[in-house]
């Protein structure tokens, strides 16, 4: 459970129906091969020592007593076991049967949850058996379970409204849903999640139909979303009664809006995943119309644990490499058609509302430029402008190498932009003789002085036609400082600066394999193709790019995966560093993430003041970097905490 992981498991064991000796020894086992595996929460179905299927034998007096006897055997069997088990049992109090699910711990019955959504339309017709569970917490006795009564007359906790928090990891609170709970318009499981619930587990017995199980994946999924929780479903299988229906043993782990994991149906099985309980905190915390109330007030009853050891999580579960990109290439195409809209609406407003007719663009034949202006086109064609009012400026200097320039030129012929050719060579060498700057010299200033250079080409060229810089930079480079202040920094509208630079190439790639242009698609594959560089220092021999941006700053992909976790769940860098560690393994070293999270670090800090005057630009995703938007940060805030946390990683380097 290190870095608040919580390994959860939803288990469909092998059962009878009305044999619960039998049903008892198979929970048992897999509670013991769940705990082998390390898990901490494991939840079974509803019903699962008796069975969901017994009828009218939920009638009898031997089935209530054998499921007694069970719940015992799994009491203490649970001693040795340093996990919280949750199964579902037919219970009677005060002469009214209950479904319930019952909470167990290291050789103690934490409590007792009543269904309270009854199923008895269609095939259901529970309420012949059940009464519908009360939300109001009582403390019972149950002399079966050998419990003695207490001065105070009750022992165990039995209500819908109780939840199971762990003393030594409070970021864990568990509420619970059993099957119909989940059908209904507002489910239990919100209130839980109110009362500060972070995890729900739900006990059911759904059987299947056709297509059900795409609708029980919807509102798993969906379920997790909007109460920002896990979501653990443990569903009844094979070995219920198929006299009228079949049951698959759907079992689902779902983590605020993505299902972690999930069986295969018609299988009995255990499906097991990591719940980020560190996310889903974050996430509320960061959410402010995410109320919490205090759950003793709102009639809540909270049952304390504490777990013997807070191990070290195998994590088991996905992390994308690039996780402001859709894995999936359906999802992914409609996402980078999505954006690109968003983009060229954000522009096309901006256009309109300044009168402009034209915009400038500086084109380097490089990856942002290239998106700059394709986005541009994009919003020209909305406004019903004629694309030639697009003016790419293309400026060679010291680092200019042909195929960038040859591309940049058949680009602009190709989106039928305007195409302007001003050499900086000589305006830059009289700069450097302005100020005393050898220019053999290529340090800071050199390779500034080009940018700035640029900018004010850019600039004095959009007054000149009436229009409007558009800024080619990407959110990769506003986090990192990669960025000349008031050079390439600024500009008057940038389209780009919510797009990190895994990103852009997507959706490059997707402009290329979607236009029907062949010689635009082949220059836009060779864009892609071409290393990232700022051009500012000569090629080399061969007139190749000789300054490439990932040499000196490092690898975007891994910026990117830091950026990420930082920004959208404030994960601190030793968490960070252990995600890109198992993310990217056979991909980096670990010395190689280790170096790059402490640069990234330090610069993210270091570079602030230049993110404090961004130019306005449309947010497209769920991080931004906008002063006036997502991140507000001072330009002076100290790093030492957060190098402090990375450098404990290097005991282990």
């Amino acid at each position: 459970m290190k870095d608040k992981f919580l390994k959860a498991a939803a288990i469909t064991p092998d059962i009878r129906v009305g044999d619960t000796d039998f049903n008892t020894e198979n929970i048992i086992k897999a509670m013991n091969e769940a705990h082998k595996l390390d898990v901490k929460l494991a939840v079974f179905p509803e019903l699962v020592i008796s069975g969901y299927t017994c009828n009218d034998l939920f009638l009898q007096d031997i089935l209530l007593k054998g499921s007694l006897d069970g719940l015992k055997k799994i009491i203490k069997a649970s001693e040795n076991l340093d996990m919280i088990t949750i199964v579902g049992l037919p219970f009677l109090n005060n002469f009214k049967l209950y479904n319930v699910a019952a909470v167990v711990f290291n050789g103690k019955l934490l409590g007792l949850v009543p269904k309270q959504h009854i199923p008895n339309y269609s095939e259901f017709y529970e309420a012949r058996h059940f009464a519908v569970g009360p939300k109001e917490v009582s403390y019972i006795d149950i002399p079966e379970l050998g419990y003695e009564l207490e001065d105070s007359g009750s022992f165990v906790s039995f209500g819908a409204n109780l939840l199971f928090k762990a003393k030594n990891l409070p970021e864990l609170v568990i509420g619970i849903d059993i099957c119909e709970d989940l059908w209904m318009p507002v489910p239990p499981s919100c209130y839980h999640a109110m009362a500060s619930a972070t995890v729900i587990a739900n006990l059911s017995a759904s059987d299947e139909t056709t297509g059900k199980d795409l609708y029980r994946r919807e509102l798993v999924k969906n379920q997790s979303a909007r109460l920002i929780s896990g979501y653990i479903y443990a569903d009844a299988g094979e070995g219920e009664s198929s006299t009228d229906l079949v049951f698959a043993g759907h079992n689902l782990i779902a983590e605020n809006g993505s299902i972690l994991s999930e069986t295969k149906r018609f299988e009995n099985g255990m499906t097991i995943s990591e719940i980020d309980l560190g996310r889903l905190v974050s996430e509320r915390r960061r959410m402010s119309t995410f109320t919490i109330n205090d759950p003793e007030t709102n009639g809540y009853e909270v049952a304390e644990f504490e777990f013997k050891n807070i191990c070290d999580t195998t994590l088991t579960r996905h992390f994308e490499k690039t996780p402001f990109v859709p894995n999936d290439k359906n999802d992914r195409d409609r996402r980078c058609d999505e954006i690109l809209n968003i983009q060229a609406k954000g522009l096309k407003k901006r256009l309109e509302h300044t009168h402009c007719k034209s915009a400038v663009i500086g084109i380097s034949g490089g990856l942002d430029s290239t998106l700059a202006l394709l986005v541009t086109a994009k919003a020209f064609d909305m406004l019903g402008l004629d694309r030639s009012g697009i003016c790419a400026v293309t400026m060679p200097c010291f680092g200019t190498t042909d195929r960038t320039y040859q591309n940049a030129y058949i680009l602009t012929e190709k989106i039928g932009a305007t195409l302007k050719e001003v050499p900086i060579h000589e305006a830059v060498n009289l700069h450097f003789r302005d100020i005393g700057h050898d220019s053999s010299i290529h340090d800071v200033t050199y390779e500034n002085s080009q940018a700035r250079q640029r900018t004010l080409i850019l600039m004095n060229l959009a007054n000149e036609l009436n229009g409007m810089v558009i800024g080619t930079g990407d959110m990769s480079e506003l986090a990192l400082g990669w960025a000349t202040y008031n050079g390439d920094h600024m500009s008057m509208y940038g389209v780009n600066c919510s797009v990190p630079k895994t990103l852009v190439r997507f959706l490059v790639l997707y402009y290329a394999e979607t236009t029907p242009d062949k010689q635009l698609h082949d220059v836009l594959m060779d864009v892609l193709d071409t290393p990232v560089s700022p051009e500012l220092l000569p090629p080399d021999k061969d007139g190749k790019i000789a300054q490439k941006t990932e040499d000196l700053v490092g690898p975007y992909e891994l910026h990117d995966f830091f950026l990420y976790y930082i920004m959208r769940f404030g994960y601190t860098p030793s968490k960070i560093y252990r995600l890109a560690k198992y993310t990217f393994d056979g991909d980096y070293d670990k010395e190689t993430i280790y170096k790059w999270l402490r640069t990234f670090y330090w610069r993210f800090f270091a570079q602030q003041f230049k993110r404090s005057c961004l130019p306005d630009g449309p947010k497209v995703g769920s991080v931004a970097l906008s002063p006036r938007g997502d991140w507000r940060m001072p330009s002076d805030a100290s790093v030492n905490m957060w190098i402090k946390d990375i450098e404990t990683l290097e005991k282990e380097l």
